[in-house]
């Protein structure tokens, strides 16, 4: 026991007193450590990682006010949704329990995912002849799930690619099957969407794959094609339950979770019955519908608490008054923060298409861009945070998903008057 706690002196120091000097030798601060019968009362510290910079201690309470995100994903939830989740977060409905604690298979948790299928049947409408399954691994997962679950290894399929998702489920494809890029918007840095009567599609095709919402460049499906060969696939992970959508017109919608109904770790996966069975035979089991649906998302410990997380934000749509009325409000934080970039005379672009601008992403740069910089800085003094835009583009994006508030918007859009008088 002795040579234990000698070797662990350094680590028993730095839980003790991490603002202390301590040169890890055994020996050298044992004055440090004393005695049972004679130590005072030691007040407690906040600790400190010996190789990383301090953390900034969890408060005991924490404060009503909060900023706004405009993170593209993970993204801002609801306020009400967080507040009724850390009423039921140490005890979920009397059952003595947390959620994270439940297992699985129990009742008290098959309640919840059963309520949150439901909910999410009622908000989309989706007939009974179509799966809807709570995986992981994120949408970039179904990248390679789709066409192993779809395709034979020489099957063609049609890719219409709006963006830089649609272009990496393109390349992933092509280890399973034989797609062809059959439209591109790349060479205009992904501005627009093409006519769906000029596009020539493969003969055959398994399926079509669009990204019906494009997080990075604000490029958004305001309507679908219709396939002429095979069904219709496509990720919704940044516009899923914005708004009203035919789900009979798809053979799989899969989505995100993270970006506008929970925190990561949940994948949705809403699938046609009759595409579930043929996978190849290199499938991995985890990538196999056929066995997610049999066993209703729970073939393994699935992600419990996003999926009640989930539950909770379905919920709330539902109590909105569904999809029509959310994409209402969508559709007037859009149209707010659109025009105040359209009235700024240029200081302001946004270089979208007008009639395939996202309603969730919006991306903005500045005629003078060296600006931009500061923009950013200026806008996190006033509690607006994540405006910087992806790497691969440049500038700033607000996204501005259900939960984003239209106070939020409004905030915005007053700062960045406020930015233009000041700097034009």
């Amino acid at each position: 026991m002795a040579s234990k706690l000698a070797s662990s002196n350094n680590y028993s120091l730095l839980l003790q007193n991490p603002h202390h000097n301590h040169r890890g030798a055994a020996g050298t601060n044992n004055h440090l450590r004393p005695s049972a019968a004679s130590s005072p009362k030691i007040k407690p510290l906040s600790l400190r990682c010996a190789t990383t910079a301090a953390a900034s201690p969890i408060p005991a309470h924490v404060g009503e006010e909060r900023i706004f995100n405009f993170a593209a994903g993970p993204a801002t939830l609801p306020a009400n949704v967080l507040k009724k989740a850390e009423s039921e977060l140490y005890n979920w409905r009397g059952s003595g329990m947390s959620v994270m604690e439940m297992s699985h298979r129990g009742k008290e948790f098959l309640s919840i995912i059963q309520k949150a299928e439901s909910d999410l049947r009622s908000l989309l409408n989706i007939p009974e002849d179509y799966s809807v399954l709570f995986l992981q691994g994120g949408a970039t997962t179904q990248f390679a799930a789709i066409p192993l679950n779809l395709c034979s290894p020489d099957d063609s399929v049609d890719f219409v690619v709006t963006g830089s998702w649609g272009d990496k489920a393109y390349k992933e494809s092509q280890k399973y099957c034989k797609p062809k890029l059959i439209w591109s918007g790349k060479s205009d840095k992904y501005t627009s969407i093409p006519s769906f009567d000029t596009l020539e599609q493969s003969s055959g095709a398994k399926y079509l794959h669009i990204c019906a919402n494009e997080t990075i460049h604000g490029v958004e499906f305001k309507d679908y094609p219709n396939p002429k060969n095979g069904i219709l696939v496509a990720d919704m992970s940044s516009n899923f339950c914005s708004k009203p959508v035919d789900v009979s017109k798809f053979g799989i919608i899969y989505a995100g979770a993270q970006k506008n109904v929970g925190p990561s770790g949940v994948t949705i996966v809403i699938i046609r019955k009759d595409l579930i069975g043929n996978a190849q035979g290199i499938t991995p089991v985890m990538l196999d519908y056929k066995i997610h649906a049999e066993n209703n998302s729970l073939y393994n410990t699935p992600p419990c608490y996003g999926i009640y997380m989930c539950g909770l934000v379905f919920e709330d749509l539902v109590a909105q008054g569904g999809l029509e009325e959310v994409e209402k409000k969508n559709k007037k934080k859009g149209e707010l923060l659109y025009n105040a970039i359209e009235e700024s005379n240029g200081f302001y672009r946004n270089p979208v298409e007008k009639s395939v601008r996202s309603l969730m992403n919006v991306p903005f740069t500045m005629e003078k861009s060296e600006l931009e910089a500061e923009f950013i800085k200026e806008a996190v003094k006033e509690k607006m945070v994540q405006l910087k835009g992806h790497r691969s583009v440049g500038g700033m994006r607000a996204s501005i998903y259900n939960a984003m508030p239209y106070e939020g918007v409004e905030k915005l859009v007053a700062f960045m008057k406020e930015f233009q008088a000041k700097h034009a």
